[in-house]
């Protein structure tokens, strides 16, 4: 509403007005489900949301987009498979992922495939880490969205 509009005006040749041409929106990863401090869960966690994780989870985990672990975090996984993995409490597992951020307040006994990995001063890590060009997170096939009661199917 308030934003400087910074994309480029467009003038039709047969129109006496500018037009603004459009631009194209990047997604943005978001949390989408959160894991209060003080709940304990066993399980799996599988989607295209984010989850941000400030109890305790031990299972299986693999998403198509963010997991946060936050400062209260302690998450336990034989291997966690996400698109981003943020680590700011305790994880105990191997991490496959494309981008691996361990903050300050992190720590991650397992070992690490990634394609990015960053770190904070004081962050820990007990593990081997190894670099790729690309990691397949081995997820299977995107599910389609089920129809809903009453309408026709496709």
């Amino acid at each position: 509403m308030f934003k400087k509009n910074t994309a480029p005006a467009v003038v039709n040749p047969n129109s006496s007005t500018a037009t603004t041409a459009p631009t194209s929106v990047q997604a943005v990863e978001r949390i989408t489900s959160v894991l209060g401090p003080g709940v304990i869960w066993e399980g799996k966690i599988t989607g295209s949301g984010g989850v941000r994780i400030e109890g305790t989870f031990e299972g299986q985990i693999g998403l198509r987009g963010m997991l946060v672990v936050g400062e209260s975090g302690r998450v336990t996984c034989e291997n966690i498979r996400a698109q981003s993995v943020i680590v700011a409490g305790a994880v105990k597992g191997n991490i496959t992922t494309q981008k691996l951020e361990i903050r300050a307040t992190g720590r991650v006994w397992g070992d690490v495939v990634t394609t990015s990995f960053v770190t904070e001063e004081g962050a820990f890590l007990r593990g081997q880490i190894r670099m790729e060009d690309a990691v397949d997170l081995e997820l299977g096939p995107e599910s389609a969205p089920e129809p809903e009661a009453g309408s026709p199917a496709a």
